[in-house]
């Protein structure tokens, strides 16, 4: 599965772009990740990650594109009550209550473009992510505490100030992560701040 996603991604970051040459730029992002897990074992409050990677803005004319992107993506979230809700054998899972467990993504966001001129950008798409780091020292016999994967809603606008990049926007979760049992639902949520440099 990770590795059909994978491969989906550099289709549409490469291949998609040779049909459209003539508005088809490269670029490289990064910022400020503030994300949570929603649930009850976890904290309301958005705790600060990072994401760095990689972007395509294809365009089909000065109006519609599409602008995938390459991303690794840190979420970081603090648990409340975990110990307390799981007294199974899962309470080992998280030693500590109030303490972040820390989630790595490689994200891959397929984005509609709308152009407002050529100063703002509208984006509105699907992500899918795939997690390839958890903090293993936390979970201890939960290492399987969260599904490998997760679908994303991602909405956002960005400002184009020549070849540089300023763009805000916020991911919501669509899927379950809690791969654990179904007594009760996990979901990610994002706000994403960042800059990119268009080459």
């Amino acid at each position: 599965m990770k590795k059909t996603f994978f491969l989906l991604g550099l289709v549409v970051f490469l291949s998609v772009g040779a049909a459209a040459q003539a508005g088809f730029k490269l670029g490289v992002k990064g910022g400020l990740n503030l994300n949570r897990v929603n649930g009850q074992s976890f904290n309301d409050a958005f705790d600060m990650g990072y994401m760095a990677g990689a972007f395509a803005e294809i365009d089909i004319n000065k109006f519609i594109g599409i602008q995938p992107e390459l991303l690794y993506s840190q979420t970081m979230t603090k648990r409340s009550s975990f110990s307390t809700l799981y007294n199974s054998r899962f309470t080992q899972a998280f030693l500590i209550d109030n303490a972040y467990t820390r989630l790595n993504y490689l994200s891959i966001p397929i984005l509609l473009r709308l152009n407002l001129g050529k100063l703002i950008t509208f984006n509105a798409g699907p992500q899918y992510g795939i997690l390839i780091g958890q903090d293993k020292n936390v979970l201890n016999n939960a290492q399987n505490a969260f599904k490998t994967g997760d679908i994303s809603a991602v909405v956002g606008a960005q400002l184009n100030l020549s070849s540089f990049r300023i763009y805000g926007r916020y991911v919501a979760g669509l899927q379950n992560i809690n791969a654990i049992d179904d007594q009760e639902t996990w979901k990610t949520a994002s706000l994403q701040l960042g800059i990119g440099l268009k080459f």
